[in-house]
């Protein structure tokens, strides 16, 4: 019997259904129990009749952290393991890009990895002034997922996905929206409003016209091809040596800052 506490919660508001990531003492940073709260709840919320668009946010300082370092040994413990972590991230992807109906995402604080992955799987995004986004995956010898190795060059070109994916360039939110990466830069404060409001926008328009844009723009037979190319790099990367040892250093480096601060 699985007791622990949820971490995603869902409700409705009108026409849209709002679904948080609730880690909040972890920065909503993904674990297997966030990969599979939030699979659940983006299933409900497509499948809700009542529900004509999502909106997807993160609860406390952060919009998501990327991947929960403290759970890597058992993730890379097995060739099973390994598998099963890398098929839970993509399967959120899918969730989020193939569903029927349209996902705002209000993005804040941060968006690291997974989380930056997960913005940018959304159809629109409305982010607060203090949000801030970039990959850390290649100094850690991981490797992105979330359709990125494909959505990116579409957006920025190839020289720049190159660039923000290698080189983990931290963008604040007036740099994403130059880029063309979000939609709209509101006051945090204004944040869940703003949101709901362009998700009431898009629940107003007609959803089988707004469904098959969807499909469409996404192009799902080539943007799955690529889903499917990253699982399989990331589940070698998963797998080294080289990147145990990165992670090895990087939590101990920041338990040594903590220490330090105290």
């Amino acid at each position: 019997m699985n007791d622990r506490a949820p971490s995603v919660r869902l409700h409705t508001h009108g026409a849209v259904s709002v679904v948080t990531l609730d880690r909040p003492e972890r920065l909503n940073a993904i674990g297997g129990g966030l990969l599979d709260d939030l699979h659940d709840a983006l299933t409900a919320a497509h499948a809700d009749a009542s529900t004509a668009a999502v909106v997807l946010t993160g609860a406390g300082r952060a919009f998501c952290a990327g991947d929960d370092l403290k759970e890597f040994g058992a993730q890379a413990a097995t060739e099973a393991s390994i598998a099963s972590t890398c098929a839970r991230i993509q399967r959120i992807t899918r969730d989020l890009m193939f569903g029927p109906k349209l996902v705002v995402g209000a993005v804040h604080g941060y968006a690291v990895g997974g989380g930056l992955e997960w913005m940018l799987n959304c159809d629109l995004v409305v982010a607060a002034d203090d949000l801030v986004a970039f990959f850390p995956e290649m100094g850690l010898g991981h490797f992105v997922t979330g359709g990125v190795s494909w959505l990116l060059p579409r957006a920025l070109g190839h020289q720049r996905a190159m660039e923000l994916i290698v080189l983990g360039e931290r963008l604040d939110a007036q740099r994403l929206y130059a880029l063309g990466l979000v939609n709209r830069v509101v006051p945090r404060a204004q944040l869940d409003e703003a949101a709901l409001a362009l998700a009431g926008r898009v629940a107003a328009r007609a959803a089988h016209a707004t469904s098959r844009l969807k499909r469409v723009v996404a192009c799902a037979a080539e943007l799955d091809a690529a889903l499917d190319r990253e699982a399989e790099a990331a589940q070698a990367c998963f797998a080294s040596a080289d990147t145990a040892r990165r992670i090895a250093g990087f939590i101990a480096a920041r338990r040594g800052d903590k220490d330090r601060a105290d």
